[in-house]
Formats: structure tokens, sequence, C-alpha cells
């Protein structure tokens, strides 16, 4: 199901058909080193990836990661979306992209059109964003589109801290 459309991407519903796409991006390693490893081994693994952890908000919260292609010729180049992450109090957006399509403004765009979504359509004024503690190029789109650093935490379950960003909506506040 298409959610957003930008001038030059599609975003929508990850299904079971993107399994090839999901094992490419979850493999790679900017994901990996960032993101973590996601134990996603086979085409099996991607779909079940897809069923548990991707579809599941859809129907849950309304919102969650969508697939990014181009709309150009439909071709599948990241994700972004917003989750509802258990130790952060607000939505949680997020994005990856695969290596070839870095740098050309794609996630920006995808990023930008989320935000508005949020506001837009779930009236979320108040966002937050997460990144690992050396993730330049994360830290520089967030910061491009209104998030501002906020502290370093911990995530339930996790050893590691991360760093906590946070977009206040200013034109929806009172």
């Amino acid at each position: 199901m298409t959610v957003l459309e930008t001038e030059r991407l599609r975003l929508r519903w990850f299904t079971a058909d993107d399994a090839a796409f999901v094992y490419e991006l979850v493999n790679d390693p900017a994901w990996v080193q960032y993101i973590g490893d996601r134990g996603v081994r086979t085409l099996d693994d991607a779909r079940a990836y897809i069923q548990n952890r991707l579809a599941p908000p859809y129907h849950r919260d309304g919102f969650g990661f969508y697939l990014t292609e181009t709309k150009a010729d439909g071709v599948p180049i990241g994700l972004c979306g917003m989750i509802k992450r258990e130790g952060l109090d607000n939505v949680d957006i997020g994005f990856a992209f695969l290596p070839a399509f870095r740098g050309q403004g794609y996630a920006y765009e995808a990023a930008a059109a989320v935000l508005l979504h949020a506001q837009q359509d779930f009236h979320l004024i108040h966002l937050a964003a997460i990144t690992s503690l050396e993730n330049p190029a994360s830290i520089r789109l967030l910061k491009k589109l209104g998030f501002r650093y906020e502290r370093l935490m911990h995530l339930p379950g996790e050893d590691e801290a991360v760093r906590l960003f946070i977009f206040h909506a200013p034109h929806l506040n009172p």
C-alpha cells in the first residue's frame, strides 16, 4: 500500500515480495555497523523479518517503516518511516538506504515527507531519532531536518549507548 509520494519517491508498506531487497539492505555493511546485525541470512529470514518486524506496526499503530522506491522505475532504494520503540517517549523516525542511493538527497526527501506525515496525519509534534555514537551522515541529516541532540542513552536490552535526537514541530506547539 502506497503511503506517501514525493517528487522522486514512493513510500509504501513492505510485503513478502520485498524479501530480496530486505536481505540486501539489512546485510549492507553500513546497516550492520550503525543499526546492527538482524540475523537475516536467507530469503526466508528476510520474509520472516518483514512479517515479524516490519509489518506489525502498520496494523497496530497505523505507521511503520516504509519501503522507499523511485517513482520513475519502482526500484527499491531504502526504507524510511517511524515506529514506537520501547524506551523512547516519542515515536522514532528512522531511515537506511543502499550505498548506490546515498548522497543524492533521497534520505532527506523521504524523511522530510515522513516528518510532515507524522505531523499532519498523526498529529505528532515531537519525534525522536537515534543514531549509533559514530554515524556522521545520519547525524547531519537529522540536524538538517531540524532534530536537536538531546543526550546519550541506552535502549532497553542494549549494551551500547545511542545518541538521542528530538524534533519539535514549532508551528504545531501552543
